[in-house]
């Protein structure tokens, strides 16, 4: 006769499960990784970062938890923040400065990991302007006692656990260090990715240079900056995760907050890991006009209907869509990086929207974990797909002309075999199960569903759910 199972014994087994995707906890980088870490970069003139080390959480001895970003030059700035009803209190403080200043005059953004700041009461947001006044005193920002907040200038973030309050005293501490150690080199700026980091395995960085057509910037090479972290409870709207990106170009206020938005609407709010939206959910962008010298300041992109801002819209929308998809393929326990393509919509929020169903679907992620082609499940979450936008779900999805497919990635080992078809005008197709097996071997994947009815599309960017997802957010706070 079998033994009983020892609940206890069972117990320990689970807590010392070896992480193969999860966050070492000596903050190495797994190989597998690696080639997601840049080793240079051009970053935007007049920006310096730091990362520093503060010991937020008291299990953390040596590795950077806080970030500080800042303008050598009041720059413009923009926001987009969590819908989530419990909005933690950095999301509250960043937001009131924002508002109070018109989005002029910012000067940094601070930034801790290691502590949410959520839903800590009134203390919380105490301890958030605490942190925007102090990072705001190193800019010698004047006493504004009418706002009662010394005339803050630097917006505020936080990451990690929900619930608790932060050690204020120890951050506030290290506020002027992390200002003394700016830099603008490489490494500063990589070591500043790593300190906003929390379950992450890699350091989410970018850079990128680009012009601009109109007549007044030729000749002026402008670069942008940006820097995201995240890995778990990911999901519009906001993605779950803080963004942070600087460009020396010259862009007004309100052109700055359209862009941004233009930009998360089809890159941080198209990806989704686990359905779940958190407290803290940031993507904010410094704008300093920097990069032109003060004699030839070049006047700020502000006119929607300009050349300029056309040309500023595709540049930071493409750059947001790939800083985005670096938090999904790290997301928590994730073995794949899936492409979710609805074509040939009535309608782009259609699209959007089914693209969406299937992403967060529990049953076709851990197919993909599974390496299995269970395509019916694909079909299942299109057809319960809610908020069909422009009209009735019997005309956005007709079966009859709906398909499926599975389409190797630029970099599938499998690409030259084609296309995989799985479902044809609603008809099942003889799937060849060994070819299914080699294109689910890859890491990358796209799944293309065309509706047959209209001509919209829209993107999602989602990963697998792996047992390994279970356990880093079943001992996450211990």
């Amino acid at each position: 006769m079998a033994s009983a199972i020892n609940p206890s014994t069972t117990r320990s087994a689970i807590r010392t499960f070896v992480r193969h995707y999860s966050a070492p906890v000596d903050a190495t980088i797994p190989a597998s990784k690696l080639k997601y870490v840049p080793t240079s970069g051009t970053y935007p003139k007049g920006f310096r970062v730091s990362g520093t080390h503060v010991g937020v959480k008291p299990a953390n001895k040596t590795h950077p938890d806080l970030a500080l970003i800042a303008s050598d030059k009041p720059a413009f700035g923009a926001a987009v923040f969590t819908t989530n009803k419990f909005q933690a209190a950095p999301v509250q403080v960043s937001k009131a400065v924002l508002e109070k200043r018109s989005g002029t005059g910012l000067r940094s953004i601070v930034v801790n990991s290691g502590c949410a700041n959520a839903v800590t009461g009134q203390g919380g947001v105490d301890d958030a302007w605490a942190m925007s006044q102090t990072a705001s005193a190193q800019f010698q920002q004047p006493s504004n006692a009418e706002d009662g907040h010394g005339g803050a200038n630097s917006l505020v973030m936080s990451t990690g656990v929900i619930g608790q309050r932060l050690p204020i005293q120890k951050i506030l501490a290290k506020i002027p260090t992390a200002y003394q150690n700016l830099g603008s080199d490489h490494e500063s700026w990589l070591t500043t990715a790593k300190a906003i980091c929390t379950t992450d395995t890699f350091p989410k960085l970018l850079s990128t240079t680009f012009t601009l057509p109109g007549a007044e910037h030729q000749g002026v090479e402008y670069r942008l900056a940006g820097m995201t972290k995240g890995a778990g409870m990911i999901h519009p709207n906001m993605a779950t995760l803080l963004g942070i990106m600087c460009t020396d170009a010259p862009i007004s206020a309100g052109a700055l907050q359209s862009l941004l938005t233009t930009a998360v609407n089809k890159s941080f709010n198209c990806i989704s890991i686990d359905g779940d939206t958190s407290t803290n959910d940031t993507v904010a962008i410094l704008a300093n006009g920097a990069a032109a010298s003060p004699s030839s300041a070049r006047s700020p992109i502000s006119s929607p209907s300009s050349a300029d801002y056309r040309a500023m819209s595709s540049i930071l929308t493409s750059f947001s869509q790939r800083l985005s998809q670096l938090v999904v393929r790290d997301g928590e326990g994730a073995t794949k990086f899936v492409t979710i393509h609805v074509r040939n919509a009535l309608a782009e929020a259609d699209a959007k929207a089914i693209a969406s169903t299937i992403a967060r679907s529990p049953l076709v992620k851990t197919a993909l974990y599974g390496k299995d082609a269970n395509w019916g499940r694909i079909l299942c979450a299109i057809g319960y797909t809610p908020n069909i936008a422009l009209a009735s779900p019997a005309e956005s999805v007709v079966p009859s002309r709906t398909n499926v497919s599975f389409v190797p990635a630029e970099n599938s080992k499998s690409k030259a075999e084609g296309v995989l078809r799985l479902l044809v005008d609603g008809e099942p197709q003889a799937v060849d199960e060994a070819r299914a097996a080699r294109l689910l071997e890859d890491e990358d994947l796209i799944i293309d569903v065309d509706l047959g009815v209209g001509r919209e599309e829209g993107y999602y960017w989602t990963c697998d759910f792996s047992h390994e997802y279970v356990t880093i957010n079943g001992d996450y706070r211990t």
